[in-house]
């Protein structure tokens, strides 16, 4: 059985201002953390073949290769297994990506969020939109076939016009994925103390969202999951694990990961985890409705939606006759279609997901 991997690198030179993930800009503890992270590696992992091995962060660039190389060589890993690393398109050099390449990294996924100098400025970005240029050219030079850039939309003074541009220029660096996160102030992030002025509200965002979706899907990609769009055959194995609803190990201080029926998180505390890297936070044993549940809200974040069947026989149920009400009240208003497995959100049905998916709990 092969298993995926995802592994937080929690370190950054400066917080975003948007950032509310876990990520620490104190680098002292650098050293203490890999060694940590590494032997709750060796105790958790049982040696299975990889599918996925996911590098995520705060900056996992902070990282030397000898540092990637040392945690990769930990892993059994297989030609095909997909090794991604999140990168911030500042300070990237050929040789850096060339050792990355060398050892075993077979995908980059740039942190871009947008192309306009002025809004990186004003969310806290380190680099600018000619960093991020570059380091598509430097990668594709190194090798490298397999590129994502994330962006953000609804950024202050992001317009919609100023959001076409982003995604045109993407187009034109010729790239395989491309993630798109509508912006949230959430808790712990500056801008939720320092709420910013001139953000595009609710109804812009949604037209930022349909106006991807057009530019992209006409452009050759493929709109595979809510957030996620890929040249076809390029998907992110790694996400649609997610999606799948399959295990996954999550090691490092906040991973989360899903094994056996269980869910865990690890403490958010870098010095508790340095301390203690072998047990988890908090575990929860998923109970069968919570199974359910879970398999119709992760299915529906992907196109291809959810496969009746497959639901009906892994849970003995009648998906169609259980949720009858609500299957007829969103395909009523065209939020919902069937297709020939199931049922999948359109494109308005995606701007409202949130009250959808909420009619299918319990």
């Amino acid at each position: 059985m092969t298993k995926n991997v995802y592994i937080h690198i929690p370190f950054c030179k400066s917080k975003c201002k948007y950032c509310s993930f876990i990520s620490f800009c104190n680098l002292n503890f650098k050293k203490d953390y890999l060694s940590a992270l590494m032997e709750g590696i060796k105790n958790s992992y049982k040696h299975e073949k990889l599918n996925t091995l996911y590098f995520g962060g705060g900056t996992p660039s902070l990282l030397t290769s000898e540092e990637f190389s040392e945690i990769i060589k930990l892993f059994n890993l297989s030609d095909s297994t997909e090794i991604t690393a999140e990168l911030n398109p500042e300070n990237i050099t050929f040789e850096y990506l060339e050792k990355l390449k060398e050892i075993g990294v077979n995908r980059l996924s740039f942190g871009c969020q947008t192309f306009n100098d002025k809004i990186l400025q004003q969310i806290g970005r380190r680099h600018n939109s000619n960093d991020i240029k570059n380091a598509v050219k430097i990668a594709k030079k190194s090798g490298f076939k397999n590129i994502s850039l994330d962006f953000i939309y609804g950024l202050p003074e992001q317009t919609i016009e100023l959001f076409e541009q982003d995604l045109k220029q993407a187009v034109d660096l010729n790239i395989q994925h491309i993630s798109l996160y509508g912006l949230k102030i959430e808790q712990g992030s500056f801008f939720y103390k320092n709420k910013p002025q001139n953000l595009p509200d609710d109804e812009v965002q949604a037209e930022m969202y349909l106006k991807a979706i057009e530019i992209l899907t006409y452009n050759g990609f493929k709109h595979y999951e809510i957030s996620n769009f890929a040249i076809p055959d390029f998907e992110s194995k790694h996400n649609l694990n997610y999606w799948n609803n399959n295990d996954y190990y999550g090691f490092g201080v906040g991973a989360h990961g899903y094994e056996n029926g269980v869910r865990y998180y690890n403490t958010s505390n870098i010095k508790e985890y340095i301390k203690n890297p072998y047990s988890h936070k908090n575990t929860h044993k998923v109970t069968t409705q919570e199974q359910l549940e879970e398999e119709i809200f992760l299915g529906f974040r992907k196109s291809e939606g959810i496969n009746v069947e497959k639901i009906n026989k892994k849970f003995n149920i009648d998906f169609c006759k259980k949720y009858s009400k609500t299957l007829n009240k969103y395909l009523s208003y065209e939020y919902l279609k069937e297709t020939n497995a199931g049922f999948t959100l359109t494109n308005e049905g995606i701007l409202v997901s949130n009250f959808i998916l909420a009619e299918f709990l319990e």
